[in-house]
């Protein structure tokens, strides 16, 4: 069992494999994933698809995220995802690594050296409320400062990905001292990221995404923004779902607590 660097080619085994584990297909994540990230795969024995995949998506120097582990239900606890991990581990060099982790795979990165650091719940429902009038449509102008307002809060070069924000999203919103980006899902609407200086803005970009979106949308929270989720609740946001969020190496750059909402669970 091979591993290998997938491609655009593999999109459709990709989707096959994500729906066998009772995954939404999500292709239009999985097409910016081979844009930005690596994603590596084993190929199943039986010649029916992927027994198992990752992606690694490198940030500057001195971060990067893994998602995307998955592995076959005929061939699960048989060690693929532990081989594949410690690929991308060997991949990512000296860089500090992050993923998101559900209770089923919290155990084996707790083996390969992971300690979780915090959590992130993820809420949907259809959100209600006012316009804040304190947001307006980016455009491509925007970039620029958007990218130095990221490097600053984020704490490292995420610009490859946040120039795929106008082609790959929804919209994206900026304010005086902060920015938001909404993209469509299968089944809702992803918010995020949302970097801002304070909660406040943070509040008014998230808002404004939302009602622009008039359906349901998701929003990953982090569990120790008690107001932030306290007053997404009280405005329509429910049916949290907790997942761990894990490291390896050394502290996340950047200031976390101005980091509103991930880009997505695959992208941190």
């Amino acid at each position: 069992m091979t591993i290998r660097r997938l491609a655009q080619d593999d999109l459709d085994d990709c989707t096959r494999l994500a729906e066998d584990r009772n995954w939404l297909p999500e292709r239009h994540k999985w097409s910016l994933l081979f844009e930005v990230g690596e994603v590596y795969g084993i190929d199943a024995p039986d010649g029916d698809g992927l027994a198992s995949t990752n992606v690694l998506t490198r940030y500057g120097d001195d971060q990067a995220v893994v998602s995307m582990v998955l592995t076959a239900s005929r061939y699960a606890r048989q060690g693929l995802a532990r081989r594949l991990m410690e690929h991308v581990m060997e991949q990512a060099g000296d860089r500090t690594v992050s993923l998101f982790a559900t209770d089923n795979g919290r155990p084996l990165y707790e083996q390969l050296g992971f300690r979780t650091v915090g959590g992130v719940v993820k809420h949907t429902g259809v959100f209600e409320g006012e316009p804040s009038g304190r947001t307006r449509p980016a455009a491509e102008a925007d970039l620029d400062d958007i990218v130095k307002l990221d490097a600053e809060l984020f704490g490292t070069d995420r610009s490859a990905l946040l120039g795929r924000m106008f082609d790959f999203g929804e919209r994206v919103r900026v304010a005086d001292g902060g920015f938001g980006h909404c993209w469509r899902n299968d089944d809702n609407t992803v918010i995020g990221p949302v970097v801002a200086r304070d909660e406040e803005t943070a509040r008014a970009l998230i808002g404004d995404l939302a009602l622009d979106v008039g359906g349901e949308v998701r929003m990953d929270l982090d569990e120790t923004m008690a107001g932030l989720v306290t007053w997404a609740v009280a405005h329509g946001m429910g049916h949290p779902w907790r997942t761990a969020r894990m490291v390896y190496g050394g502290d996340l750059p950047g200031d976390r607590a101005r980091q509103f909402l991930p880009f997505m669970q695959a992208l941190g």
